[in-house]
């Protein structure tokens, strides 16, 4: 960060000062993702009964804005240059671009596994992903500018870096507010889940049927679910979550069993043209 900082200043070039600005983000969302799982770590109490896995969540949300923010700044300062696009010292740039890209390269691998079960590691990867880009961004203006002198090529790759990090941290923020809304996750398909509910001998019905996530890799799902009499609750709940977990990996449930008789006291909230949503007092 500060090599390009201090490059940047040296050389003029808005490429590197982008990197580097996008570097010190970093560095917070880094520590902020840190954090998290740090707190995450922590057992779950009575006032926080599922813990703080949610943290992991809220930083991988604010790291996606963030990102999103510096992009903004990158699209104001290239605007600011391709009007008047200043002289850079294009060599100088070349080689503190290519020494940031080897540094983020190796920064990348050791994050690119966690990456895909951590939400939390994904808006990690993601800024370094994102700084590598950066970097090689600045390497190919620099190149550009040492070949042809044309000192536009520096704030234009500037603005496709700027695309690019919008582009991830919009993922990034979608997934993380699906989690925060207690969205269905995107891997499950919530009728293939009722119909291996129903498909179940003894299931005659199913209903307010929910799937959420925790956190990343913790999937949980609550269900009503109606029975025949003759059937054992026991066994059936035992065959439920056991295809339950096998087919869509949920294994934190919540199945109430019913008969096709119980009564309780219970609102429904429908909505012309939306399915029918009931909360029961028990």
């Amino acid at each position: 960060m500060f090599a390009e900082l201090f490059g940047g200043l040296w050389t003029g070039s808005l490429a590197l000062l982008a990197d580097s600005g996008h570097m010190l983000a970093d560095v917070a969302a880094l520590l902020l993702a840190l954090m998290a799982l740090w707190f995450g770590a922590r057992p779950a109490t009575s006032q926080k009964t599922f813990g703080y896995y949610r943290l992991e969540i809220l930083a991988a949300l604010v790291n996606g804005v963030g990102l999103t923010l510096i992009s903004f700044f990158i699209f104001y300062e290239a605007y600011q240059r391709l009007a008047a696009p200043p002289a850079i010292r294009s060599v100088p740039m070349t080689f503190v671009a290519a020494g940031g890209l080897i540094i983020n390269l190796i920064c990348a691998r050791l994050l690119h596994h966690d990456r895909k079960d951590d939400l939390n590691m994904r808006g990690a990867w993601l800024h370094i992903v994102g700084d590598a880009l950066g970097s090689l961004g600045a390497i190919i203006a620099g190149l550009v500018v040492a070949i042809w002198g044309w000192n536009a090529a520096d704030p234009i790759i500037s603005i496709l870096i700027g695309l690019l990090i919008v582009w991830s941290s919009w993922h990034l923020m979608r997934d993380a507010t699906n989690v925060l809304l207690e969205g269905t996750p995107a891997h499950i398909n919530l009728a293939a889940v009722e119909d291996a509910i129903l498909e179940t001998e003894g299931v005659s019905n199913v209903h307010d049927l929910h799937v959420w996530t925790i956190t990343s890799g913790r999937e949980a799902l609550s269900a009503h679910v109606i029975h025949a009499y003759s059937i054992s609750q026991p066994n059936l709940l035992k065959e439920l979550r056991t295809k339950l977990h096998e087919r869509f990996g949920v294994d934190h449930l919540t199945i109430q069993m019913e008969t096709p008789d119980f009564e309780d006291e219970a609102f429904h909230f429908c909505v012309a043209g939306t399915a029918c949503f009931r909360s029961e007092r028990e």
